[in-house]
């Protein structure tokens, strides 16, 4: 697409958000709402409406080339993100669910559910590709070094006796040469067989004329049932039952179009960055030497002007302003005369501000007790008119969006760029930021020689007036200073201690590379996570049936809690604080998949925490606590981060079994302690995973793990997408004859991993080079499903029975049965108070 085309998007997009904010800030304050179901379709119309606004400023922001408006793009983005990941937090608090069912949303907007799939910025990866490539490059040194690692390989090899050996190479030889034997015969019978025929039918000779009626005749029927079938299959493409066959060549599609003219425009985009880098750098330079010189002098003669002004208004010249106060910044404000005059006089006359301070204060004091008084009275009826109800929850975000609007309005929305067609940098705009900066340089530099200047008027003036007040200013500092001290010594003790001040980041990471604690991601994008969405979700719930999620929903819910947070520090600062997540569910359903997902998605490291992963290593408490002090400092210092722990639950499990030696509960104490110290803007994510959270303590697990996510066996739309997507993915062709249709009916029970196993075991390469000849029939994957274990639905019924005992859903539980959490409390309390009144008495 072309610059106008993303300009008109971006402007789309601006008036969205404009409307957005009328209904967010509102002029007069909104009443409570008491009914919860219409509060959540109120944020559920709104987190809907900002995703596609998110969606569309993502694609602005890396399609659009110009460098500036890329800046005031990726402004208004991460201001959406967030507030996209608060209204999610609402929706978590109203429904007590992670996950939500926007089916009717969706049906009154008039939108598909591709309209507000969630989208993962680009920028995560391509703004940082340097550093990641630096990553990657130090990394795969220190793997080259360690050489090939023996474990893995033996795990793979299969001991045997040479006799035994000896005996598996004669069977296969035998079996060699009997297919030659068996081909070799079977050419030789269809010879004899065609000369034997040959010898048998004496065929009578035929006139001309008769012979080219039968090859017309044969021929024409031919041709006319190939025109015949086209028709059809034509026919049938147009009314929608047949899908329309793909392209011979995939580089040539609308598609893979779209993605390599993406890709030039990034390579524009990154050329004009660089020039407005350069472009940053040579305009202050040419303002400092053009301009400079005058805004220095013009500085002083308004300086000088000042000191005049306020020694006749005052018979004195004046205090010049300190460095904290902003120096000469504070004169340029246009202040009276007289305004400097007050100011000498209160730093001259402390004795008469004290008196007035202490009858100030008294009086303060007073009021102050009649209002607390008065709120105290008024108290009752305020709670009665507030607490019912719902109301939204002030958001961190929607300062950031505003001005990022009225920027676009101001500077933007009616500017003149018919002659920019290559989206080069604004120089005008360079030109008045960068002024703006080089007037703060000079003032520093003419605050310094000002107040030399003023220093030496005064001792030219009144010398004993001027040693009193240096006098004054001297205690005065001093008295700072020891305050400063003192703040500072209480700050220190509260730090964490480094037990590796003397090594360096860089043999931190060596070392957790070579113990194995960092691993290698593999490459793994989100699209990779196939799913279908419930379109039943809001209709089950109405008839009192709570829906098990889909997978859809699972990727969505990844991406808000995991990817976008980390992906963006200025979102992870005033975001909802998300430290760890498990991931549940039943096997192969792809809980592994999902954590090379949120690693690859946002360029993250990899620290692998599992139990089997550190057993042996760092023993002790002393070598625990360097473990994870080493992990979390570097985990920091390289954010973002994942800290995976595989088998999670078996840090909380009441018994551990005898067989296993990994020492599961080695992280039970401190894994606590440590999610502690990880604040807003610490980009480190913990993500457990577990097959088996019910053998765990619900309390000690839901207590380290703030989300929980379970991830359910796949529906029949998950299943027919799965089964289309996999096959395509292993070089298989879908043609007419392949009845995904009953594959996905017949696989209920089995997982994406289960039937990714049985499209490698099927199609093989023998197969697939007779595809051409014979086409996939729906019948030859039966029987390799067969030969592996389903998920019964009463594995699921126990995870489903597990999750209602967490705190969240028995929150749900509770709110289900018509019991809202303010009521309980309430009645809670009040309940205890009669008790121990009784008590008492």
């Amino acid at each position: 697409m072309s610059h106008s085309t993303y300009n008109k998007q971006w402007d789309l997009c601006q008036t969205e958000l404009t409307d957005l904010l009328e209904v967010e800030i509102p002029a007069a304050p909104t009443k409570p709402e008491k009914d919860k179901i219409i509060a959540f379709q109120t944020v559920a119309v709104l987190y809907v409406r900002y995703i596609q606004i998110f969606r569309r400023m993502e694609e602005c922001y890396d399609q659009i080339v110009h460098p500036q408006k890329s800046r005031v793009i990726r402004h208004v983005l991460d201001g959406v993100m967030g507030r996209v990941l608060e209204l999610k937090n609402e929706m978590v608090m109203l429904e007590h669910a992670e996950f939500h069912f926007l089916d009717d949303v969706l049906a009154d907007l008039k939108l598909t559910p591709s309209d507000i799939e969630m989208p993962i910025p680009k920028y995560f990866i391509n703004d940082n590709s340097r550093s990641l490539k630096e990553r990657e490059k130090m990394l795969g040194t220190i793997v080259a070094k360690m050489g090939p690692q023996d474990k893995m390989e033996s795990k793979d090899l299969i001991t045997m006796t040479l006799e035994e050996a000896i005996q598996l190479i004669q069977v296969h030889e035998r079996a060699r040469q009997g297919r030659l034997r068996t081909q070799l015969m079977k050419q030789l019978r269809e010879e004899e067989e065609r000369r034997r025929l040959a010898e048998l039918q004496n065929m009578p000779e035929l006139d001309n004329n008769v012979a080219a009626t039968r090859i017309q005749k044969v021929w024409k029927g031919y041709s006319q049932r190939k025109k015949t079938a086209i028709m059809r299959a034509e026919e049938l493409i147009f009314v929608g039952m047949v899908r329309p066959p793909g392209p011979m060549s995939l580089k040539k599609t609308p598609q893979a179009l779209n993605k390599k003219n993406a890709a030039m425009r990034r390579v524009v985009k990154e050329d004009n960055e660089n020039e407005y880098q350069q472009a940053l750098v040579s305009v202050k330079t040419r303002l400092r030497d053009v301009e400079g010189p005058d805004i220095r002098e013009n500085m002083q003669d308004e300086i000088r002007q000042w000191f005049i002004e306020v020694r006749d208004a005052t018979g004195k010249f004046p205090e010049y302003p300190d460095v904290e106060a902003g120096g000469s910044a504070t004169i340029f404000k246009k202040l009276e005369p007289g305004d400097g005059g007050e100011k000498t006089e209160e730093e001259g006359g402390k004795k008469g501000k004290k008196g007035k301070k202490g009858k100030k204060g008294k009086k303060g004091k007073k009021e102050k007790g009649k209002k607390g008084k008065g709120k105290k009275g008024k108290k009752g009826k305020d709670d009665q008119e507030e607490e019912p109800g719902w109301k939204m929850q002030p958001s961190n975000f929607m300062g950031a969006v505003s001005e990022s609007c009225h920027t676009y309005q101001n500077v933007w929305q009616k500017k003149e760029e018919s002659l920019n067609f290559k989206q080069k940098h604004d120089v005008e705009l360079i030109k008045g930021g960068k002024r703006i900066e080089l007037e703060d340089e000079i003032r520093l530099q003419v605050d310094t020689l000002m107040r030399e200047e003023l220093k030496n008027l005064k001792l030219a003036v009144d010398r004993d007036k001027g040693a009193k007040g240096k006098k004054g200013k001297k205690s005065g500092k001093k008295k700072k200073k020891k305050g400063g001290k003192k703040s500072g010594k209480k700050g220190k003790g509260k730090k964490e201690k480094d037990l590796t001040v003397d090594r360096t980041m860089d043999s931190l990471y060596e070392e957790l590379v070579r113990e194995g604690i960092i691993v290698r991601c593999p490459k793994v994008h989100m699209e990779e996570f196939l799913g279908e969405f419930n379109y039943l979700g809001t209709t089950l719930r109405q008839s009192n049936i709570e829906p098990m999620p889909s997978l859809a929903d699972v990727r969505r819910v990844i991406t808000e809690c995991c990817i976008l947070p980390l992906g963006s520090s200025a979102v992870h600062e005033k975001a909802p604080h998300i430290k760890s997540v498990l991931v549940c569910g039943p096997r192969q359903t792809g809980k592994k998949m999902l954590v090379n997902v949120v690693c690859t998605e946002t360029g993250a490291n990899l620290f692998d925490l599992s139990p089997a992963n550190i057993a042996g290593r760092y023993p002790g408490k002393a070598g625990l606590a360097m473990l994870m002090h080493m992990v979390f400092k570097v985990a920091r210092a390289l954010q973002p981060s994942v800290v995976h722990i595989g088998n999670a639950e078996k840090t909380w499990m009441k018994k551990i079994p005898k067989t296993d030696k990994s020492d599961p509960k080695r992280l039970k104490k401190d894994l606590p302690k440590t999610l502690k110290t990880l604040k807003p803007g610490d980009r480190v994510l913990i993500m457990g995973v577990s097959k088996q959270p019910f053998d765990a303590e619900v309390k000690g697990l839901c207590g380290v793990y703030q989300r929980l996510i379970l991830i359910p066996r796949p529906s029949y739309p998950s299943r027919f997408v799965i089964w289309r997507k996999l096959i395509q993915k292993n070089n298989g062709r879908l043609a007419e004859a392949l009845d995904l249709s009953s594959l996905a009916k017949i696989s209920d029970g089995y997982t994406a991993g289960h039937i990714n196993t049985v499209c490698k075991g099927v199609l093989t390469e023998k197969r697939i080079a007779q595809l051409s000849r014979k086409p996939l029939v729906a019948s030859e994957f039966v029987p390799a499903l067969a030969r592996i274990d389903p998920i019964y639905s009463e594995e699921e019924e126990a995870f489903r029975i597990w999750y209602g005992k967490t705190p969240l859903g028995r929150k749900r539980a509770k709110a289900a049965k018509g019991d809202g959490d303010d009521d309980g409390g309430k009645k809670g309390k009040k309940g205890k108070g009669k008790k121990g009144k009784k008590k008492k008495k």
